[in-house]
């Protein structure tokens, strides 16, 4: 399994969370520019922003919460070279669970529904998580 193939789907979850980061921009500075939100209101992190720039700023920052457990284990897989075909297919299916809740996040925001891609997402992680430390425990 090649580097990039391991790495496929970091940069498939990079690009998700840099896509939100630049939504969340151009919300915030349409705001800005508009004078719907003044720097004075949001010069301490007062929530002043518009529901919408609000929503994708969620959005965003869930990509920052998560994935960082992701990001670690995937650098440790690399590292101790355990990569294979079913960490790999797990790790997309991490990445796909990220998407849809960021999916969902971003339009019907129903918070059952996003709940529940969450839970999916952790779970598969947790299931990375526990098949890493096992090889590592028959490797080390």
């Amino acid at each position: 399994m090649s580097v990039f193939e391991q790495l496929a789907p970091v940069f498939a979850q990079i690009l998700l969370t840099f896509a939100l980061l630049g939504w969340m921009r151009a919300l915030r500075y349409r705001a800005s520019a508009t004078r719907t939100v003044r720097v004075r209101d949001i010069a301490l992190g007062q929530p002043a922003w518009p529901a919408r720039a609000t929503q994708i700023d969620r959005a965003f920052h869930n990509q920052l919460e998560l994935p960082i457990l992701y990001y670690v284990l995937v650098t440790l897989i690399l590292v101790t070279h355990t990569a294979d075909w079913p960490l790999s297919a797990l790790s997309w299916a991490f990445v796909a669970s990220r998407y849809a809740h960021a999916f969902v996040h971003t339009t019907s925001n129903v918070v059952p529904r996003r709940f529940a891609l969450f839970v999916v997402g952790a779970t598969l992680l947790v299931i990375m998580w526990a098949i890493f430390a096992l090889r590592i425990s028959w490797v080390y």
